[in-house]
């Protein structure tokens, strides 16, 4: 066979070869993944692919140490650190690093929302949002923290609740000093002084800063409260109202003065209480000029000005401005000692008048007429109700 034989029988063999592998169109995606199936056009960027799931991320950033599977990552999250955006929105100024954001972003002006959840019906711009939406629905949390436990479906919200116990917050307000542990709270944050109240409630015409608060008002005049209480019954038009409610039930107090040692359900509670130890007083009585740490003190303070004496002794008659100074009173009748409420300092001649007295402080309505299905806080409050089915 000559040379050139040779070199024709080649061809015709390559030729065959290429005929018998799969005819594969332009852009289909032939190369898939064991993983997780997802396909590729090229079996480079299967390779690349793959790598996340070996879990080994060999470039590394010398700022911030986060760690990456291909170089080409590693040189676009390098860009946040340059603090160059040369990528902005027409539509509201906001600027990003990558073009590829900025492209995103600009869908949320289109108002297009073409991923909708099966189970709920709510509209996304990016599929990866309604995958992410997807995994509430799942009820699967694989994400603890190691310090509170508290569990979540994606490893980015366990590492931005992780800032938290840090207690590291970078984010500070020029005008007012508050801190915070991400850039989204302070940009919200800032909303409040700039005074823009853009969203309008039609029924009430309160207005707010951010469409979120807006949105959750307007279940107020809806009066559909779906999150309920199993131990009391009460309701609530928010699941996250309903968590804060159960905190109650929990008997747990988190929140300790280090000067006194009392203990608060609530964080703001236990900043109301700390007044009480701070020379401050910032409330002044316009009228003799005594000044109290809270305002409903000093409300309380301005009834003895007005001349007016609402609680009589029941066994002499003489009246007093407050509950407070009637209740020390009747102690001469009594003979005994009066018992002192922790939470407001009002004093009652019995234990019983104090523990009825404490149902005031709660939100809890754990008792349930049976015949209508009305809570009550106290007992006493469910059978003076039942009164009004027993006449019928």
């Amino acid at each position: 066979m000559t040379s050139t034989q040779k070199d024709q029988h080649g061809a015709r063999s390559q030729r065959s070869q290429e005929a018998d592998k799969p005819h594969r169109r332009k852009g289909e995606k032939t190369y898939s993944c064991d993983e997780c199936g997802k396909d590729f056009t090229r079996g480079g960027d299967l390779k690349k692919h793959q790598l996340i799931h070996s879990g080994i991320k060999p470039y590394s950033c010398d700022l911030c140490g986060k760690s990456f599977t291909q170089a080409g990552h590693l040189k676009k999250h390098q860009l946040i650190h340059s603090g160059i955006k040369p990528y902005s929105c027409d539509l509201c100024g906001k600027s990003f690093t990558q073009a590829g954001h900025l492209k995103k972003h600009q869908l949320i002006h289109s108002g297009i929302k073409p991923y909708s959840c099966d189970l709920c019906g709510k509209s996304f711009t990016l599929a990866g949002g309604l995958n992410a939406h997807r995994l509430t629905h799942s009820g699967i949390k694989p994400y603890s923290c190691d310090l509170c436990g508290k569990s979540f479906t994606r490893a980015g919200d366990l590492k931005r609740h992780q800032l938290i116990h840090s207690g590291f917050k970078p984010y500070s307000c020029d005008l007012c000093g508050k801190s915070f542990t991400e850039s989204g709270h302070l940009k919200t944050h800032q909303l409040i002084h700039s005074e823009v109240k853009p969203y309008s409630c039609d029924l009430c015409g309160k207005s707010f800063t951010q469409a979120g608060g807006f949105k959750t008002h307007q279940l107020i005049h809806s009066e559909v409260k779906p999150y309920s209480c199993d131990l009391c019954g009460k309701s609530f038009t928010r699941g996250g109202a309903l968590k804060r409610h159960q905190l109650i039930h929990s008997g747990f107090k988190p929140y300790s003065c280090d000067l006194c040692g009392k203990s608060f359900t609530y964080r703001e509670g236990l900043k109301k209480h700390q007044l009480i130890h701070s020379v401050v007083k910032a409330h002044y009585c316009d009228l003799c000029g005594k000044a109290f740490a809270q305002s409903q003190n000093l409300q309380r303070h301005l009834v003895t000005h007005s001349g007016i004496k609402a609680y009589s002794c029941n066994f002499c008659g003489k009246s007093f401005s407050e509950k407070h100074y009637r209740n020390i009173h009747l102690w001469i009748h009594t003979g005994n000692d009066v018992s002192c409420c922790d939470q407001c300092g009002k004093l009652f001649t019995t234990d019983a008048q104090l523990q009825q007295h404490m149902f005031s402080h709660t939100e809890e309505r754990p008792y349930k007429c049976d015949l209508c299905e009305k809570t009550f806080k106290s007992p006493h409050k469910l059978n003076k109700h039942q009164q009004i089915h027993t006449r019928k």
